[in-house]
C-alpha cells in the first residue's frame, strides 16, 4: 500500500501519508476486539470543545445483526464493496448535555473519527468514511435519541485486492490520490492570498 503514499510539500508522520480510503477489503479478513478497542480510544481521546465529547459509534462485525442492519441502510454503489468490511460503524454525534446545546458537535465528532482512521493505519487495518447511507432510517433502526446525529458509516477491515472490484471501483482504487493544492487552502493576510 506504499504505493498509494500522499504526495506533500514536506514530509508529514507516515500515519498520515499512508491514511487512504479503500473500497477493495479482504472479505475473509478479520478485525480483532484489542484492534477495534485501540482505534475507539483513540476516538475517545480525541480534542473537543470543552471536553464535551460528542462522538458515539454503534458497531457491527460482520455477520452480526447490527453489520445487516447498517449494511442495508448503505446506497447501493456502498454496499457494492462494504460487504466486505470486517465491522461497520455507525458514527454519530451527541448535541446536548446537562447544560444544553454543545457547542460544535461536529467537529468534535470528525476529530474523534480522524484519530479512529489514523489508528486503524497504526494496527494495520484500513477504514472507510461513507456519507452514503439513509440517515432517517439508522434513527429508525437503531432508536436514536432525539439528540444523537448519525453522521457517517465507516467500514473497517483489512486490505484486499482491487481485482475484487467492479472495473470502475477498481480503476478509482489504483488511480493516484488526489488533493488540492496547499496554497488554495492555506492564506495569509487575506482570503485566498497563498501562505505557502
Amino acid at each position: 500500500m506504499d504505493d498509494k503514499l500522499a504526495d506533500t510539500s514536506v514530509p508529514v508522520h507516515p500515519l498520515i501519508a499512508r491514511r487512504w480510503s479503500p473500497r477493495a477489503l479482504d472479505p475473509s479478513g478479520e478485525v480483532g476486539d484489542a484492534t477495534l478497542r485501540a482505534m475507539l480510544e483513540a476516538a475517545r481521546w480525541a480534542p473537543s470543545s470543552g471536553n464535551t465529547q460528542p462522538a458515539r459509534y454503534l458497531i457491527g462485525r460482520r455477520g452480526d445483526d447490527t453489520f445487516a442492519r447498517l449494511f442495508e441502510l448503505l446506497t447501493r454503489r456502498n454496499q457494492g464493496w462494504a460487504g466486505a468490511a470486517a465491522v461497520l460503524l455507525l458514527c454519530c454525534m451527541v448535541t446536548t448535555n446537562e447544560k444544553g446545546r454543545l457547542p460544535v458537535p461536529e467537529y468534535g465528532t470528525g476529530l474523534a473519527s480522524a484519530n479512529l482512521v489514523l489508528q486503524a493505519v497504526a494496527e494495520g487495518v484500513v477504514a472507510h468514511q461513507m456519507g452514503g447511507f439513509d440517515r432517517a432510517g439508522a434513527r429508525v433502526a437503531f432508536a436514536l435519541p432525539e439528540d444523537v446525529e448519525p453522521l457517517t458509516v465507516i467500514a473497517v477491515g483489512t486490505p484486499g485486492s482491487p481485482e475484487l472490484l467492479d472495473e470502475e471501483r477498481r480503476a478509482k482504487e489504483l488511480a493516484p490520490r488526489r488533493r488540492i493544492p496547499l496554497s488554495d487552502m492555506a492564506f495569509g493576510g487575506e482570503w485566498g492570498k497563498p501562505a505557502f
